[in-house]
């Protein structure tokens, strides 16, 4: 007659259970946070992208903090669509860009939204010559703010970099930008 120990069975049955459960949580968790971090107007984003050299994952990060994915978002200060375009930057992109009977309700189209973003953020990358941070607080703060903390020894050591940002907002956003760059990297890569 063979003996079984109930207990250790138990035991390893609890352990299973354990092991499965996590197994489970770990798969849904991409499930969960592509809920939290989308990625629609995906073909947008990639043909922009792809257009302007941009990680399509920073144009998502930065869509998501500015108006989480919201096409027909307009802040206090009258910035527009999925970007937040503001006028004058629309109004120089659309010269730039040779864009036809331009007006600011075109930019609430994701199309032309996406666009003008992504050649906006191509213009900072080559004004702060590919500095992430710069780009960021640039695009919220304006590149004429950015340039001048690079030239204060408060906010930038060796005028290269900022140790600190003096707008809480656009301090805050960078951050909101760079941790959400970072999730979309490891979610959709």
């Amino acid at each position: 007659m063979i003996f079984i120990d109930l207990k250790k069975y138990r035991k390893l049955l609890v352990v299973m259970i354990i092991v499965m459960s996590i197994g489970v949580a770990l798969t849904n968790t991409n499930w969960l946070l592509k809920i939290l971090y989308p990625m629609h107007y995906g073909d947008i984003i990639e043909k922009y992208a792809k257009e302007y050299k941009l990680d399509p994952y920073l144009i998502a990060a930065i869509i998501r903090t500015e108006s989480k994915f919201d096409e027909k978002a307009k802040s206090n200060k009258n910035a527009r669509g999925l970007m937040q375009i503001s006028e004058v930057t629309g109004k120089w992109a659309s010269e730039e860009l040779s864009i036809d009977n331009y007006n600011e309700e075109i930019l609430f189209i994701p199309d032309t939204n996406i666009k003008i973003g992504c050649w906006y953020i191509d213009k900072l990358r080559e004004e702060f010559d590919d500095h992430l941070q710069l780009m960021i607080a640039a695009y919220n703060g304006g590149s004429g703010n950015v340039n001048k903390w690079l030239k204060d020894p408060k906010y930038s050591d060796d005028g290269e970099f900022l140790k600190d940002i003096p707008f809480p907002e656009t301090k805050a956003y960078v951050k909101k930008v760079i941790k959400s760059y970072k999730v979309y990297k490891i979610i959709y890569r």
